[in-house]
């Protein structure tokens, strides 16, 4: 008897595809462009309604702008990535203001805390990018107590940022099998990873701008400093560098609303709030 076999599409490696992700952010210096996100992570911990007192844990922080703003309101910040030199960037910042916060190096997708320990979690930008969706979701809501608050701030995909990922994967492909960062800025997206512990969700459509002196300008900074740009441009050759730069300028001309004298390009966000059941 004749089997017939289903072809079934292959599983990504997720353990692989994270060290390189790991490797993407650690290179460049992504401090250079995260610096100009603060006022991101204020008007998170706004929307979060951060308090003082409050246990509250920056996942996936990055150089630390949700656990600045956190810290600013006199909570009790625990300030967390799987990139050890983002984390000495916030840990300067933290220094220079005078800020008292804790810093740990750990996985977005295995948060090294008991369960309910945090009042709230924020992430700007950070957990949207984890290999394993579900994973990452699933592990803010344990560590996040009955009650508390997950505050998130993350690119939709119709907006600049999400743009910029399919003109970069065009160009360069993602892993097979591996689900947009991007879906985390969609609200059906944010109700099935977080829907069934969530007692409420609110979500505002933000926009970040992003300002610089013109197109080549914004191009030499993410080129050079921000993980994901730069390590696209390292693996391409003279013509394919030439071509992604040509793609992503005429993205930039497109989207900018500052005429020809400068750059000013909205990237649209969702501002999230889930209160855990």
């Amino acid at each position: 008897m004749n089997q017939v076999l289903e072809s079934r599409p292959a599983q990504p490696d997720l353990a692989a595809i994270k060290q390189r992700q790991q490797a993407t952010w650690a290179s460049g210096d992504f401090a250079v462009v995260g610096t100009t996100l603060q006022i991101v992570g204020e008007s998170l911990a706004e929307a979060a309604d951060v308090r003082a007192g409050e246990r509250v844990l920056d996942v996936a922080a990055g150089n630390g702008n949700a656990t600045l703003a956190a810290a600013r309101r006199f909570a009790l910040v625990t300030s967390t990535d799987y990139v050890p030199a983002l984390l000495d960037k916030g840990r300067e910042r933290a220094r220079a203001e005078g800020l008292p916060v804790q810093f740990q190096v750990a996985d977005a997708e295995a948060l090294p805390f008991e369960d309910g320990l945090f009042d709230a979690a924020l992430s700007t930008y950070g957990v949207m990018f984890t290999a394993d969706h579900p994973r990452a979701a699933n592990e803010l809501l344990r560590v996040v107590r009955p009650g508390g608050r997950i505050g998130l701030a993350n690119w939709t995909p119709e907006g600049f940022i999400g743009r910029l990922f399919k003109v970069i994967g065009a160009h360069l492909p993602p892993p097979a099998g591996l689900k947009s960062p991007a879906l985390w800025g969609t609200e059906a997206y944010l109700d099935a990873l977080f829907g069934a512990q969530a007692a409420g969700m609110q979500v505002q459509r933000r926009h970040f701008n992003f300002r610089y002196g013109s197109a080549a300008h914004w191009v030499q900074v993410f080129r050079d400093y921000y993980g994901p740009t730069h390590k696209a441009f390292a693996a391409l050759d003279t013509a394919g560098q030439q071509a992604l730069e040509r793609d992503i300028v005429a993205l930039l001309h497109e989207m900018n609303t500052a005429g020809e004298d400068s750059l000013v390009v909205p990237g649209e966000y969702l501002e999230v709030v889930i209160t855990r059941r």
